[in-house]
């Protein structure tokens, strides 16, 4: 009788995955006996599979590994990404429970949601096949989809959930068909394979299905990472979405898709460096560009800020469109460090605001300088930090992005970058006008800080600014974790 031999699995590579999933399994059946006034205790619980998950993480820099046929892999340019993801999910978690204990609608599913949504970016991350890389952006779409219209109760939630729902799948049908052609072309799916098939049949990049696939998931990556112009949705999703769900989606989702892109780009299209630069010259331009001149004229802080989103996108994609490693390792600085700028800005949000989303208009800011000193100076940091003003970690971001485009010849682009990132300090720097030059209309006596938001908001403030006095260590450990 014939023995069937299991291959032994290494789970080495998904563990921090292995670890969210259990947590958020056991979270959806604790929810269930858990009263409502006290579903507070599964957002601690899932605090504490985000650190389970990130001590698992450590032990894996500098270690690489492959498992499950060499579609996933660990590697530091994955752990990196990982640490960014289980930083965006922690923080996101910290300012959730008050916002949404306001809002009425503090259900247990909202956890469990946040770490298969994180599930689904690691494997984004990890992933070093195209099916892989799709089925962690199907998980990490299907639970965004839900999180952006959690508020039932509001209107404008609904609407956020609805309309990235379509827009979601239709960009989602654009990126699997360019899969299939890519497949169709090259007879693979991992990303290594398709880099030897084109190295050594030249002739495939005069394919159109070969070049139709290529851009079709340049475009499903595009509308991920909110790149002109397949950024419709941003400020809309934005805007609606419950304010902690915007915080998260901003920072984690769009630092995934790059991963994804980053990874199949830079290692399946080596040989054709010199088109895929042009084009993505070309979409840094239009997304900066579109995302600072429509932010200019934005009067709510939520779209002002899905507008600066976009924008900031636009600064990443410099460095990616340089193709070094100076400006990989500053892309890797730059996502990391948008977290906790941004993040940072939306927990204060979150405490200004008032029950259905009200309050969110930068007028609203009016005297905010004068009635809460020490909120309103986190908030100049984190929007100097967003407007790369030194000594943030947001001005050492765009210093390396720029500085790997003009050491790759894109003299023009970084110059383009700067100029945006000067136009963009006019809305910034407006909403610091009405914290601290104008009268204060309201005396913000419905705000409660909570200590877990006041944990978010001094991790977000350190985080902002030790990287921008001290840069080195950050940077040291983005140089080891690039691609090239």
């Amino acid at each position: 009788m014939e023995t069937i031999a299991i291959p032994a699995i290494n789970f080495a590579p998904i563990m921090p995955e292995v670890i969210l999933s259990i947590f958020a399994m056991v979270l959806l059946l604790v929810n269930v006996f858990v009263p409502s006034e006290h579903k507070a205790y599964l957002g601690y619980l899932s605090l504490v599979g985000v650190i389970v998950a990130g001590f698992t993480l450590i032990g894996g820099w500098g270690v690489p590994l492959s498992a499950f046929n060499d579609s996933v892999v660990q590697d530091n340019f994955s752990i990196f990404f990982k640490g960014i993801f289980l930083l965006t999910v922690a923080m996101s978690i910290l300012i959730s429970d008050q916002y949404f204990k306001r809002e009425e609608c503090n259900l247990g599913e909202l956890y469990p949601l946040l770490l298969f949504a994180t599930v689904g970016m690691m494997l984004m991350a990890s992933g070093t096949d195209l099916m892989t890389i799709f089925l962690g952006l199907e998980v990490l779409s299907v639970s965004l989809y839900i999180l952006a219209g959690f508020n039932r109760a509001n209107v404008k939630s609904n609407e956020a959930g609805l309309k990235y729902f379509l827009l979601g799948a239709f960009s989602t049908g654009f990126l699997l068909y360019g899969m299939a052609l890519t497949y169709g072309a090259t007879g693979t799916t991992r990303v290594v394979k398709i880099a030897e098939y084109v190295s050594q049949n030249g002739v495939v990049a005069q394919n159109p299905m070969f070049v139709i696939g290529m851009l079709l998931m340049a475009v499903g990556f595009s509308f991920k990472i909110a790149a002109a112009p397949f950024h419709m949705w941003t400020p809309d999703v934005y805007e609606g979405a419950p304010t902690p769900m915007t915080a998260f989606m901003s920072a984690g989702p769009k630092a995934a898709g790059f991963a994804a892109f980053m990874r199949v780009v830079i290692i399946a299209f080596p040989s054709l460096k010199a088109d895929w630069s042009d084009l993505l010259w070309i979409l840094a331009v239009l997304t900066m560009t579109i995302g600072n001149l429509i932010a200019l004229n934005q009067d709510n802080i939520k779209r002002m800020l899905a507008y600066s989103s976009i924008a900031h996108a636009g600064y990443a994609l410099v460095g990616f469109a340089a193709g070094n490693a100076e400006g990989t390792a500053g892309i890797l600085f730059y996502m990391l460090s948008y977290a906790f700028m941004n993040i940072g800005a939306f927990a204060i949000i979150v405490l200004v605001g008032k029950k259905g989303e009200a309050n969110n208009n930068v007028m609203d800011y009016a005297g905010f300088g004068t009635k809460h000193p020490v909120l309103a100076l986190a908030m100049a940091v984190f929007l100097f930090s967003l407007a790369g003003i030194p000594p943030t970690a947001g001005f050492i971001g765009k210093f390396y992005l720029f500085s790997g485009a003009i050491k790759a010849g894109y003299v023009w682009l970084a110059i383009i970058g700067v100029l945006n990132s000067a136009a963009s300090v006019y809305y910034y720097l407006r909403v610091m006008v009405y914290m601290y030059m104008k009268d204060p209309v309201e005396e913000f006596d419905w705000m409660k800080l909570t200590p877990a938001v006041a944990i978010c908001i001094i991790i977000a403030v350190v985080g902002v600014l030790l990287p921008g006095v001290v840069p080195a260590f950050l940077l040291n450990l983005a140089q080891q974790a690039v691609l090239l």
